[in-house]
């Protein structure tokens, strides 16, 4: 891929996230806002922002990149013929969202058969994005732009780690990850996918979390390659298709709480 395809696959996410931005921003903390529940015997929200975002997604890419395949939380998938695929998330963190916290975004990832090529996290609330790709790795927010980069973290016991849910998944993933929490010095909750972009911006070291999709992670995925942190597996290996995730600011921590992890991650 040259650089004159890479800047227009970036310029289309741009694009892409001013578009559901717009279409979100409407809806939030707005006493009208209409939601379903898509979990029966629980709660997993979905609003009409939601799917208001992603349908502007995807006008975008109808218009520009009508050959390219796309997998949307919302509206499912569609077939292309150019090798890539856009996985979109149009608001991660809609329980936030729905709570009025500033926590949740818009995702974009860009994957083909080798996995992610680039990531996007748009906040539009707070007027920050995040993206990884093509030889970029950079923020833009109300104090200006700068490069992304991780932090540098070499022990467990100076870590700062972040989760969603303190359920954490299942039984053993929680135990799993109350081992890896009992080593470090900070843990919070609750930041969907901010706390990933944080990870790229070099404020916190850690994130485990499980039972995500491809659209929760390839995004998040991008960034945090491109400001040279890691994302695998519990497992170490490819986390693109979701699971049991663990993004990691550099290889050193991520070695260090992997090797906790790994004896007690499924197969």
């Amino acid at each position: 891929m040259d650089d004159a395809q890479g800047k227009e696959l970036l310029d289309t996410a741009h694009e892409m996230a001013d578009a559901a931005g717009t279409a979100i921003l409407p809806f939030f903390r707005s006493p009208m806002l209409a939601e379903d529940n898509k979990l029966a015997g629980g709660y997993d929200p979905v609003t009409e922002a939601d799917r208001a975002a992603e349908q502007a997604m995807r006008a975008v890419l109808a218009r520009r990149r009508p050959q390219d395949a796309i997998l949307g939380e919302e509206f499912g998938a569609k077939d292309g013929t150019s090798g890539l695929t856009w996985v979109l998330d149009p608001i991660d963190g809609t329980r936030g969202f729905v709570s009025g916290t500033p926590t949740w975004g818009v995702l974009i990832g860009l994957s083909d058969a080798d996995g992610v090529r680039m990531g996007m996290i748009d906040q539009p609330y707070t007027q920050e994005r995040f993206w990884g790709g093509f030889g970029a790795a950079q923020m833009r927010g109300p104090f200006g732009a700068r490069a992304l980069g991780t932090r540098q973290t070499a022990r467990l016991s100076d870590a700062i780690l972040f989760t969603t849910f303190p359920e954490v998944g299942t039984p053993d993933e929680r135990a799993a990850f109350q081992a890896v929490a009992g080593k470090v010095k900070l843990v919070r909750y609750g930041m969907d996918c901010y706390a990933y972009a944080l990870i790229a911006a070099g404020q916190i070291d850690l994130v485990i979390e499980s039972g995500l999709h491809s659209y929760d992670v390839q995004g998040p995925i991008g960034v945090i390659q491109g400001a040279g942190g890691i994302v695998t597996n519990w497992q170490g290996g490819p986390a693109h298709m979701g699971g049991q995730v663990i993004a990691a600011s550099n290889a050193v921590l991520h070695a260090q709480a992997l090797d906790i992890l790994a004896p007690m991650a499924k197969s």
